[in-house]
């Protein structure tokens, strides 16, 4: 038993074309470049800025974006050498099952669900302030109860909120879910134009907002602590635990891998320059926004609009940002929504979920089934729960197959250190451990709640793999032989 459990995949060579249909490679450097951006840029920007300002790190939320990007950036280096050996669309998973094992994999496979999933539940969440936002703009209004999440996240706890549930995150949720299911070429082109069009805004906002800023509104820049993570450096680091949220699409990139023309090439370029940009204009738009308002008047479901709606020399502005937050928001939950599917289909494949999940849309050459299945879970929960339990749980998805990625660098650096690799991790020892050790403070910075759910959802998960995938994994008749070394 204990050999299945630590028993490493190392043949990847037939998972693009021995279940049926295959996926269809469209996509260039660019295009998996855009994805990165679609999915990175949404939430972080147009929300949890406003929240982890007022809230934890005050004008220093930089530092904490900072911080999440240094991060995100030692994780970047270890997926785009992955990539290169492992070109498929199981992400850290397939990276984990090569370089950890299959508990491991699963482990990782399973908080990924909750990643994906519940990211974009989150960003769904969040849509739906802008949604309102524009409807009043316009002398229009729908009830709070159909607005609003029926629970509320205060205190450490849930408490309920006498709404019945976030109708419009469910809307956008369910038509962004029937876009993915009929074909990747047109969802992708959405996705760039969506992008092109967030990007604009932002550069609109950054260069139009900055003629406006008060700098005395970034003094003091770090605040006085006032205890459990809010201001001082505990409130920068747990600040940069929340905006860590606003970083996860790069991630996302790598489940595309076999619809990439070139996933050699495209993926590292599409990882590390996605990276880049959108940490430029992440820093770019928490600086104009902390100079435009005080950040205590940050927390509110739609931050942009407040920051804009205080000036009014501004007003004209409003209405752009209402649209173009609107559209970039759509833009993550689309590129979530084309991720998580890639990875159940791979698990799928591997044994470690039903065969039903593996299945490919004969015309439409999608995972329709777990395209759907997936719509309508993460749906569910951007009907019930509040953003930022949303976001918090995402970010410990995140984290920890962040540091599996950067340790499972490192181990096969070590165990197989001859295979070929298009991209190698620069000062792979440094880079690899200081990637693990600052996943783990970002971790610790959360508080007791968020680990209790994650210690539910792991042991759901292990009961799961012990009960099912096991029994079932494709990999347990090749435990006893000595499978060949075959990446691609």
């Amino acid at each position: 038993m204990l050999n299945q459990l630590f028993a490493r995949k190392t043949d990847f060579s037939n998972d693009d074309h021995a279940h049926g249909p295959a996926l269809l490679r469209t996509l260039g450097p660019w295009g998996i470049t855009a994805l990165g951006i679609g999915a990175v840029i949404g939430t972080g920007i147009f929300v949890v800025t406003g929240t982890a300002a007022a809230e934890h790190a005050g004008p220093a939320v930089l530092i904490s974006f900072i911080i999440a990007a240094i991060v995100s950036g030692f994780s970047a280096l270890c997926y785009a050498e992955f990539a290169t050996l492992i070109p498929i669309s199981g992400s850290s998973y397939s990276y984990a099952y090569a370089s950890l094992g299959e508990l491991a994999a699963w482990f990782i496979g399973w908080n990924m669900v909750a990643e994906y999933g519940i990211s974009a539940s989150a960003v769904a969440a969040s849509w739906t302030g802008y949604f309102t936002s524009l409807l009043d703009h316009m002398g229009l209004h729908l009830p709070t109860a159909l607005t609003e999440a029926p629970l509320a996240y205060t205190g450490g706890r849930l408490v309920a909120t006498g709404h019945l549930l976030n109708l419009p995150a469910v809307a956008i949720v369910l038509a962004l879910t029937w876009l993915c299911y009929i074909g990747i070429r047109e969802s992708s082109g959405l996705n760039a134009l969506m992008v092109l069009v967030k990007v604009g805004l932002i550069v609109i906002v950054v260069v139009v907002g900055y003629r406006y800023v008060n700098p005395e509104n970034w003094h003091p820049f770090i605040p006085q602590p006032q205890g459990d993570g809010k201001y001082g450096w505990s409130g920068i680091m747990r600040g940069a635990a929340m905006v860590f949220f606003a970083y996860i699409g790069f991630e996302a990139t790598s489940t595309a891998a076999q619809e990439c023309k070139n996933p050699q090439r495209d993926l590292p370029f599409g990882i590390l320059v996605s990276l880049v940009i959108c940490t430029a204009l992440y820093l770019a738009m928490a600086a104009v926004l902390t100079g435009l308002v005080p950040y205590t008047v940050l927390d509110t479901p739609e931050p942009v609009v407040t920051a804009v709606a205080a000036h009014p020399q501004l007003g004209w502005l409003r209405l752009i940002v209402e649209i173009g937050a609107m559209i970039g928001l759509s833009s993550v939950i689309l590129v979530m929504i084309i991720a998580q599917p890639r990875i159940f289909m791979i698990m799928a494949r591997d044994g470690m979920l039903p065969q039903m999940f593996a299945k490919v849309h004969p015309r439409h050459r999608t995972p329709y089934i777990n395209t759907l299945f997936t719509g309508g879970m993460i749906a569910l929960l951007a009907a019930v729960f509040p953003l930022d339990l949303l976001a918090n749980l995402t970010s410990m998805g995140t984290l920890i197959a962040f540091s599996a990625v950067c340790a499972g660098v490192l181990i096969l650096r070590h165990t197989m250190p001859d295979l070929p690799r298009t991209f190698r991790v620069p000062w792979v020892w440094f880079t690899c451990l200081a990637g693990v050790a600052s996943c783990f403070a970002l971790l610790f910075s959360l508080d007791w709640f968020n680990w209790a759910i994650l210690g539910g959802w792991t042991v759901l998960g292990f009961a799961i793999y012990f009960f099912y995938s096991r029994r079932h994994s494709v990999l347990r008749q090749s435990v006893q032989g000595d499978p060949v070394t075959k990446f691609r």
